[in-house]
């Protein structure tokens, strides 16, 4: 039997008079990968953003492991999104500590491991990014696509049951775009569920189980990659798919 690990129930997100998110129910199961894809300002980001409580949803429920985290206080709140890991568009890495310190943060803050613990997971996660002869550096030095893989072996190292990922390449120049996406499909293959907010379509056809696709504030349609690229049913998705595949 599948496992639900994120239950979306009829989400709702406004800013003022501004519907941002309409009435958004979905689940998310263990192992699945999916990609939300749709247009700037289709509401992508806040939507993700709400599954981890980072924007309050104005309505409804966002279940994780059949815990309401709308319910929850604060400190509960924490405590649960230590198993959500999330990687944004900007890195947000702290400059002013190396590469090994940076992910050895929150492991020896949070989970209180010691120091040699932490160094041994950290320099683990690097030489998983490709990355294992970078730990003595400071970010600033780094590639921004050297950086997106620190951030997510930062995320990994709280050792997360979801992944959420905010257009983790579109900060990057294109020859960059493709290391990061290789560690994503490594993740993918070893079975960690993801939610990933992209405009990689490449990616997207090959790496998701199911593809959203978000306009106006609605999942407007969803299907398998095969189903939503070759069959799109929706004259919005038809329309959007037109502009950004190449023919």
């Amino acid at each position: 039997m599948p496992t639900k690990i994120l239950d979306i129930q009829n989400l709702n997100k406004k800013y003022h008079d501004n519907e941002v998110l309409k009435d958004i129910s979905e689940t998310v199961e263990k192992g699945q990968v999916i990609c939300v894809i749709g247009p700037s300002g289709a509401g992508k980001s806040t939507f993700l953003r709400c599954l981890t409580l980072l924007e309050k949803p104005s309505e409804g429920h966002i279940l994780f492991e059949g815990t309401d985290l709308t319910s929850l206080k604060e400190k509960e709140l924490d405590e649960l999104r230590e198993k959500m890991g999330m990687v944004f568009q900007n890195f947000n890495l702290f400059p002013n500590m190396t590469v090994l310190d940076n992910i050895k943060l929150a492991p020896m803050k949070v989970k209180n491991l010691s120091d040699e613990q932490a160094t041994d997971i950290a320099k683990k996660l690097l030489t998983q990014v490709g990355l294992s002869d970078k730990g003595t550096q400071y970010p600033q030095s780094l590639s921004g696509g050297q950086q997106q893989r620190v951030a997510i072996a930062r995320a990994l190292a709280m050792q997360p049951e979801v992944m959420l990922f905010d257009e983790p390449t579109s900060a990057l120049d294109p020859e960059m775009v493709g290391d990061v996406l290789k560690v994503m499909q490594d993740l993918a293959k070893e079975g960690m569920t993801m939610v990933v907010v992209t405009h990689e379509m490449g990616f997207a056809r090959s790496v998701a189980d199911q593809i959203w696709f978000m306009d106006g504030g609605y999942i407007q349609e969803k299907g398998t990659p095969e189903d939503f690229f070759d069959h799109p049913k929706t004259a919005r998705a038809q329309d959007f798919l037109s502009k950004v595949l190449v023919q």
